[in-house]
């Protein structure tokens, strides 16, 4: 049998075509939403707080500014978002560096990422939620916004998995049982987002 190479536009037309299928076949998928989920958000979009220590925030937001720099250049927008990632992640008792963590594997801090599967901003958070928990008019490309989310849904999956971040950072992107993502998460918590 001779190997004849397939037609480049023939190939690319086919990627095309199965991306569209994919992207329609998601879009009418009915997502699964577990109503303790539901609940935490809802929970969480009417709560409030902020740093209780000055001089605490003011060393990690230096300390952290300086590693997000190469991703986000405007130092108001980076300190911006550093300190609303410490607000949120505090909000529900994670470490703000493991956010970092994972906003850099979702969406490398652009904060108007969508991906094929719809999932909108910093975090990824499927937009389902927003009806799911009564709140259609939220924006998830607001950061403030997408961090609630996507912090209380990490707490909550950690909760689920008994403090097992593994898993819970599986469940978050949907992965479960795999290590692909959860591994890509530690190690830039490691490596990058580490507490000084």
């Amino acid at each position: 049998m001779i190997y004849k190479p397939m037609n480049p536009q023939r190939s690319l037309g086919t990627i095309v075509v199965l991306i569209i299928c994919l992207t329609a076949a998601m879009a009418t998928a009915e997502p699964q939403a577990d109503p303790e989920l539901r609940d935490a958000l809802r929970a969480a979009a009417n709560d409030t707080a902020s740093f209780t220590d000055r001089f605490d925030a003011e060393v990690w937001l230096t300390d952290m500014s300086r590693r997000l720099e190469r991703q986000v250049r405007d130092p108001a927008e980076r300190i911006q978002i550093l300190k609303l990632v410490h607000l949120e992640a505090s909000r529900v008792a994670l470490p703000p560096e493991l956010i970092l963590a994972i906003i850099e594997t979702e969406s490398n801090f652009d904060h108007y990422a969508i991906s094929v599967a719809g999932a909108i901003g910093l975090m990824q958070i499927m937009p389902f939620w927003l009806d799911e928990i009564g709140r259609p008019d939220d924006n998830l490309l607001h950061v403030d916004t997408n961090l609630r989310y996507g912090c209380t849904i990490l707490r909550f999956y950690l909760d689920k998995e008994n403090g097992d971040l593994r898993r819970a950072l599986g469940r978050y992107n949907g992965s479960l049982g795999k290590r692909t993502y959860p591994n890509k998460v530690i190690d830039k918590l490691s490596k990058k987002w580490f507490q000084a």
